[in-house]
């Protein structure tokens, strides 16, 4: 656009621009239009497999979305029930509501999986949303893997796409767990960025997933990579399997609580303005 937008103007008969001015000029263009061309190269080489984008009303599309049900602190002493009441999830003005809520003193939340529904393997992710606020809040964007073909937790892997602590506003984790790298040993790989306003817009968390590394992104700014170190062992890279996405807040719990929780909250909302998946392979 750019280069031909020049290019017509200098032609116009009658009106010259200053040589030195051209010549200043052009190598300009030239680096635009090859960088308009890469852009637009590289939304091409992503193919829309699957999205929701909760343009209706009500539960969440069972054909997509199941739920983990239970209190029993979910491997980090997380206090909330998880139900699937509407409560605690429903679409509504088209989003997707995730309410933290308590009765009380017992917490009741949602957790939502598209397990064996929408299941994936070298994809990119992309979650828009809307965090909640209060200390003792912990909500998350993750994948787990489906059939856990290198074992349970963390031998087959997890990819945390966005985690955020209430006690520390504004700044939003990604994090790789495997059977070498994870919480319970301390040795979890990640990084994390500052999204001040976390809370009162939305914005997009995103990963890019191939055989030979995970990319994360805030609003399409890449902040952390973690590389295959092609070793062939699954305990540094179980990522070779199918997984699913999960959204949900949790509250309280070994980070999420590390700080105490806020007596005085009562509610927690995030909002999921849409999930879209992308195959890095068109047509496949």
């Amino acid at each position: 656009m750019v280069f031909i937008g020049f290019s017509v103007l200098y032609l116009i008969p009658g009106f010259l621009l200053p040589e030195n001015f051209m010549k200043k000029i052009i190598p300009i263009i030239v680096v635009l239009s090859l960088t308009t061309s890469s852009l637009l190269f590289s939304q091409e080489s992503y193919h829309l497999i699957w999205s929701d984008e909760f343009d209706y009303s009500g539960p969440p599309a069972p054909a997509s979305w199941s739920y983990d049900l239970g209190d029993h602190g979910w491997g980090n002493n997380e206090l909330q029930n998880y139900t699937d009441s509407r409560e605690n999830s429903v679409v509504h003005d088209g989003k997707l509501i995730i309410k933290a809520r308590k009765h009380d003193s017992t917490w009741t939340s949602a957790r939502l999986v598209t397990k064996n529904k929408v299941d994936f393997l070298y994809v990119r992710v992309e979650v828009r949303a809307k965090l909640p606020t209060g200390k003792g809040t912990w909500p998350a964007i993750w994948i787990l893997s489906t059939d856990r073909e290198y074992g349970g937790w963390p031998g087959s892997g997890e990819i945390d796409i966005m985690e955020h602590v209430g006690y520390d506003p504004g700044k939003v984790h990604a994090t790789v767990h495997t059977g070498n790298y994870n919480g319970s040993l301390g040795t979890q790989i990640g990084n994390s960025i500052m999204v001040p306003d976390y809370a009162t817009a939305f914005h997009t968390y995103a990963m890019e997933w191939n055989s030979e590394k995970v990319d994360f992104y805030l609003d399409d700014e890449k902040y952390f990579t973690f590389n295959n170190d092609k070793t062939g062992n699954y305990a540094t890279w179980p990522f070779d399997k199918r997984f699913h996405l999960i959204l949900n807040i949790a509250i309280g719990g070994n980070w999420g609580g590390s700080r105490g929780i806020d007596p005085n909250l009562t509610e927690a909302t995030m909002e999921i303005d849409y999930v879209k998946l992308y195959s890095l392979n068109p047509g496949k």
